[in-house]
């Protein structure tokens, strides 16, 4: 290797090759637009009542000087509302992910997901030293296929709600296959928690079929506003991941004042039926506005994730800038995030937008995709 070689000079020729593809992210800052992109489903975020605490700040991990009785109450409290015998507290979906795929495997053994499993399930899979077989997006058949080929013990990993589409996982029919064949189940139930099931418990919870889910993830950055995850499971399996789930080990712990805000969210998750089924009635509306042409290009969903299909990263960000100009706050999802075809305008809907703001969007999207 050139002792003249500079890291420097890779890190711009990646970073030039991605804004040629017209794939560059970059951040920005918060906007007065209105709201049609964020996981806020329910609102909670700008509603939470967090109670205040004399000590908020964070110590260490949890198995050195992080640990206390309000998070193994919280645990308690989480797991019972989702009827699980117990739960482990991350501090987010991405390290629960993280954590739990790469160290519930072993070599020998197989894991075969959705192929539109998210990037931290996706990661903790390559960090394990299991086999690994992606199927067909929700297709049965496929994953019934990849069943008769694996070996040692067996992990499916779905999810509730898939983030991307909008789109529920068959879940009834991949439990029974599942138990055909004797495999786990691992879900991810991000986009479902607050969402679906009378109080927002979730997919399989709201399918009664929370004893037949080896393990949940439930994490608290969608619509419970907060951060943070918990993986619900056995107690073994609570033990298990204290560990040998290294991003939970090597980490300092969430801060009380984070404690503090997720059971604000689980106390008003308990009341907020009526906000749940406002936000179903909002989804609803918005479907129904839709013209049969605009509609064929959505891909079929019902929950709050609404996504049109756009082709190329170059116009689906033409079609996000002009309704960034119009006053709404919705992102293009662009090429490498999703397949190279299926680029999409993501419009997210909440239980607080307006009847007024659903029929101004519409109308938007019916002038620049129709």
């Amino acid at each position: 290797m050139s002792k003249d070689f500079k890291i420097e000079d890779k890190i711009l020729d990646k970073l030039s090759t991605r804004k040629q593809m017209n794939s560059l992210r970059s951040l920005r800052t918060n906007t007065s637009l209105i709201d049609f992109c964020s996981n806020d489903y329910l609102g909670f975020s700008k509603n939470l009542l967090v109670e205040e605490s004399k000590n908020q700040g964070a110590t260490g991990s949890r198995l050195i000087s992080g640990n206390s009785a309000q998070f193994e109450l919280l645990e308690t409290k989480i797991a019972a509302f989702h009827n699980a015998p117990a739960g482990l507290i991350f501090n987010s979906g991405y390290d629960a992910n993280i954590g739990l795929f790469s160290c519930i495997a072993d070599k020998g053994d197989t894991i075969i997901y959705d192929q539109y499993i998210h990037a931290s399930i996706r990661d903790g899979i390559r960090l394990s030293n299991a086999r690994s077989f992606s199927f067909e997006h929700n297709n049965i058949d496929a994953l019934e296929k990849k069943l008769q080929q694996a070996d040692g013990h067996v992990i499916v990993a779905i999810e509730s709600v898939y983030s991307m589409d909008g789109d529920e996982a068959p879940l009834e029919k991949i439990v029974a296959v599942c138990e055909k064949y004797e495999a786990n189940i691992i879900l991810d139930e991000a986009h479902a928690t607050g969402v679906l099931g009378e109080n927002g418990e979730g997919l399989a919870q709201s399918l009664n079929l929370e004893s037949k889910i080896f393990a949940r993830v439930h994490t608290f950055g969608k619509a419970m506003g907060c951060h943070g995850a918990i993986v619900l499971g056995s107690d073994n399996l609570r033990n298990y991941l204290i560990n040998f789930a290294r991003s939970f080990i090597y980490t300092t712990a969430l801060s009380e004042h984070s404690l503090n805000a997720v059971e604000s969210a689980y106390n008003e998750l308990e009341r907020s039926n009526s906000i749940i089924k406002q936000l179903h009635r909002n989804i609803s509306l918005f479907q129904s506005l839709l013209s049969a042409d605009l509609q064929s290009k959505f891909i079929p969903s019902s929950s709050p994730i609404q996504s049109i299909l756009v082709a190329e990263n170059e116009t689906v960000k033409k079609v996000e800038a002009s309704l960034q100009t119009l006053g709404f706050d919705i992102r293009a999802i662009l090429h490498p995030t999703v397949e190279k075809g299926k680029e999409r305008i993501r419009i997210c809907i909440h239980s607080f937008n307006t009847e007024e703001e659903l029929k101004m969007c519409v109308a938007s999207l019916e002038k620049l995709i129709v």
